[in-house]
């Protein structure tokens, strides 16, 4: 249902296979991690068996706004959308810290000249690739990153991170909602399967929050959500929020990973508390369905991989770092902000404020500091 993302011979390229989601702007790879624990204290790499619970829990579905081809819609349902034009949710706070005191540089991809001092002597070599480094230091024309050596500032530029959050789940919730993907200011139809147009008086937008009254599917089998009166969008422009029952064995706290609306749901228990967009694994570096636990958590870790190859990647301090499956973790993204779509090598890409408050929600418990912190990868749909 998501867009995938890879690398080509010799850059970064953003392809639209068969899914229902639209070209994103731009991509990266999430990586495996290399000051990861030694591969031999890893658990087996082997997920339990995909338990046959990914079944929606029982959601409010508005009968009053249930479409009918060819009948307009029903005065009880504009009633309903009034009183409820959005969700009204409370969001989580953001990583203060780390958005305010990390600095993240792109450099390259070009090979990169490193220096022991701002015009001073060459010490090293950054390789062709996908690199990023934490800058602590600048000045004219130079910055600093967090290996000590100096680059010239004409090599790199800041990228600023996302500032998205997903949403704490109030207790008994039972609307359905998602977030837009859509980044390109697309109008909502008139009717499911109809064209985009402004009598819609909507422009849906990028990671606005909606409302799902109705839903139907045109005679391509796509399915579209009615968010306002009159104004449908495309599946493949949202996430939905899909709750699922909780797998068997499973207690206490866990997180659900759909990869096929790339979002990722925390529960305590059978009680979904917060939701949000996240990005996972590329054709041919798919993250894997079954259920997992955490067996490794890092507040920073570096990653990097295919050194000198076309592909390569090192990226630097990457936060809120969680190992559930060998070097695949959940962790915080600096460098896209596009959840929603897939762009990994495997691991959950969520944004960095998100990934704070996954990795304080699986905190050992005072009462039972072994608890596993379980993770279920499953997909509600298939890509076509």
């Amino acid at each position: 249902m998501r867009l995938y993302a890879f690398f080509g011979a010799s850059a970064l390229l953003l392809l639209a296979l068969l899914t229902t989601t639209p070209h994103a702007q731009s991509g990266a790879l999430t990586a495996f991690a290399t000051n990861t624990p030694a591969a031999a204290l890893a658990p087996t790499s082997t997920p339990t068996a995909l338990l046959p619970t990914s079944q929606p829990l029982q959601i409010f579905e508005a009968p009053e706004c249930r479409y009918v081809a060819g009948q307009p819609t029903s005065q009880a349902c504009r009633d309903l959308i009034a009183r409820y034009p959005k969700p009204v949710f409370q969001t989580i706070a953001q990583d203060g810290y780390t958005l305010d005191n990390y600095s993240f540089w792109r450099v390259g991809p070009q090979p990169v000249t490193t220096y022991d001092a701002p015009n001073g002597s060459p010490n090293g070599q950054i390789p062709r690739g996908f690199n990023f480094v934490r800058v602590i230091n600048q000045t004219d024309g130079w910055i600093q990153s967090q290996s000590g050596s100096w680059i010239a500032k004409s090599d790199a530029y800041y990228v600023r991170p996302s500032y998205f959050t997903g949403v704490l789940l109030p207790e008994g919730w039972n609307q359905p909602f998602g977030w837009i993907l859509d980044t390109t200011g697309i109008y909502a139809s008139l009717t499911p399967g109809g064209k985009s147009t402004p009598e819609s008086g909507l422009v849906p937008r990028h990671y606005e929050l909606f409302n799902i009254f109705a839903e139907a599917q045109d005679e391509d089998g796509w399915t579209w959500y009615m968010v306002g009166v009159d104004q449908w969008v495309k599946q493949i422009y949202m996430t939905v929020i899909k709750p699922i029952a909780r797998p068997e064995g499973v207690t206490g706290r866990w997180v659900a990973v759909d990869l096929f609306e790339q979002s990722l749901v925390a529960y305590e228990d059978d009680r979904p508390v917060f939701a949000t967009l996240i990005s996972t694994g590329l054709p041919g570096t798919e993250t894997r369905e079954g259920l997992f636990t955490v067996w490794a958590r890092l507040e920073r870790d570096g990653m990097s991989g295919a050194t000198g190859a076309p592909n390569a990647y090192d990226l630097q301090s990457v936060p809120w770092v969680q190992y559930f499956d060998g070097s695949i973790s959940l962790h915080g993204t600096y460098w896209h902000d596009l959840f929603g779509y897939r762009r990994s090598r495997g691991c959950v890409n969520l944004s960095i404020s998100d990934a704070r408050w996954l990795y304080r929600f699986f905190d050992p418990p005072a009462d039972n500091p072994n608890a596993p912190r379980y993770v279920y990868v499953h997909s509600s749909g298939e890509y076509r």
